[in-house]
């Protein structure tokens, strides 16, 4: 211990005087300095902080003045045979070879490839199987895997489920509802009879742990592989139902997700749907807020045209991760789209200028501009921005800390944060933009809402207490989107 700090001495005292000696020293140099003193005093010799960020969120956090009371969620929803990734090639006689990715998956090799290439990256992914045959042979031995577990499953009814959580919100779910998901689902979720039938959709989750190994690939943190032959999701075929059933359920807010799905379909089908999913998404009354949940695409013509046909500037909130975001700002033509993925943790002024290029280009920054766009929810593993505009939403502190707070509790497993069993990797230092002008920011883990101001938007930042070790990252995504809107509260425009 002694050694490590007196290697944080040293550095401290070098950092000062090359900074002395010469001011102009370049911002990279003097940046790694920073990085390297914060890695070196890191969490596990101050085990401290990661309870006094736990108790600050405690006393940030708080419900917005107007609560939601009947939220409308649609519409892609399935049954989740959640299994080790590992465990299931192998049990497939799969062999270990190198990683490749694929945008669709049409056998078991591709399956093997996509897998171990993600692996490789801890990242997660999302892809569509084509042959429905051979998928329902890998679906079988999924679910006969020893602790191969069954869920709710689709970002609708996973988000859904966690709103049903508070007793005082009356909740809609509108997809395809088959017998074992009506049977998984919470008793509080109204389901309108045109949502049911006869068969489940599933879809595979091969999850993976930190550290585990498959062949060469070896996988710096938890995440999972998800992959499903499913054309009813794939199609969005309740979207109109959904839309429909709006009028008799009156919701204060609607949470739409699926759109990823559509993209395995090809694009003849996606094309024309894409137009239609807008007119039905137009239908919804305009005093009705829509939060939008992208997922994981890797067709940047699909994702264009999703921007083209005008659906991000006619919802108001949309929620996203790192890989998301940057595949948004590459199809199209974003800042740092020349980026072909994120390096560790994704740079806070990076994703900064993202959020913002996103806002101005797709929402409502502009008063003259007719776009819907005024917030946007962005998590990774070790924090989480909310950017929005200004005079549209209120309690984002509370908001964004709610959703980093959910991210540690539901990974590990418990209903508090367990300081013994999370860590805090979020930079203690970044700033507000990747170019200048910028502003330097550091975490105060006493107040734990880091925030900025570009323009009429305004950023807060949040770190996650990660888990360790967690039991299950499935739907931790739609977790803290939920959690998110639960804890916001919009703005009524006159």
């Amino acid at each position: 211990m002694w050694k490590k700090a007196l290697v944080v001495a040293v550095l401290a005292l070098a950092a000062g005087y090359l900074y002395h000696a010469d001011p102009k020293l370049p911002d990279h140099l003097l940046e790694f300095v920073t990085r390297t003193l914060d890695v070196l005093q890191a969490p596990g010799d101050n085990p401290a902080i990661e309870e006094t960020i736990s108790a600050a969120w405690e006393v940030l956090i708080a419900a917005p003045a107007r609560k939601w009371s009947r939220v409308a969620v649609g519409v892609n929803a399935c049954v989740d045979v959640v299994v080790s990734g590992v465990g299931l090639l192998q049990a497939l006689a799969a062999d270990p070879g190198p990683g490749r990715d694929h945008d669709v998956l049409h056998s078991k090799e591709d399956l093997r490839e996509a897998f171990t290439h993600f692996m490789g990256r801890g990242a997660a992914a999302e892809r569509f199987y084509s042959d429905r045959e051979d998928f329902q042979r890998i679906a079988r031995a999924a679910a006969e895997y020893p602790g191969a577990q069954l869920y709710v499953g689709g970002n609708a009814a996973l988000i859904g489920q966690k709103l049903a959580t508070y007793p005082d919100l009356m909740v809609l779910l509108c997809g395809p509802v088959g017998p074992k998901l009506h049977e998984l689902l919470d008793d509080q979720i109204v389901v309108p009879p045109a949502s049911l039938q006869e068969t489940d959709e599933f879809h595979l989750i091969l999850e993976y742990k930190a550290g585990e190994q498959w062949g060469s690939a070896r996988a710096p943190q938890a995440n999972r592989f998800i992959f499903s032959h499913d054309v009813a999701n794939g199609k969005m075929s309740l979207l109109e139902t959904f839309v429909a059933s709006l009028e008799e359920f009156q919701p204060d807010l609607v949470v739409l997700s699926g759109l990823h799905m559509m993209e395995g379909q090809g694009r003849e089908l996606w094309e024309e749907r894409l137009k239609e999913a807008v007119v039905a998404i137009s239908d919804i009354p305009n005093e009705v807020p829509v939060h939008l949940e992208l997922a994981s695409m890797t067709d940047k013509d699909y994702m264009k045209s999703i921007m083209q046909e005008q659906v991000l500037p006619i919802v108001n909130s949309v929620g996203l991760n790192e890989q998301e975001l940057l595949f948004l700002s590459q199809a199209g033509s974003g800042p740092h789209s020349q980026l072909a993925s994120w390096n560790g943790v994704p740079d806070v002024g990076q994703v900064s200028d993202i959020l913002l290029w996103v806002l101005e280009q797709y929402g409502r920054t502009d008063l003259e501009s007719e776009a819907d766009l005024t917030r946007v929810h962005f998590h990774t593993l070790a924090y989480h921005i909310l950017a929005t505009v200004d005079g549209h939403w209120t309690n984002q502190e509370s908001a964004v800390a709610a959703g980093a707070r959910v991210a540690s509790t539901q990974a590990c497993g418990v209903q508090h944060v367990d300081v013994s069993k999370v860590v805090l990797l979020a930079p203690r230092h970044f700033h507000s933009s990747h170019s200048e002008p910028r502003q330097s920011l550091a975490l105060d883990p006493a107040r734990p809402v880091a925030t900025w101001h570009r323009g009429n938007v305004t950023f807060h930042l949040s770190p996650v207490l990660v888990c360790q070790q967690p039991l299950r990252t499935v739907g931790l995504g739609d977790a803290i989107s939920a959690e998110g809107l639960l804890y916001s509260e919009v703005v009524r425009q006159q």
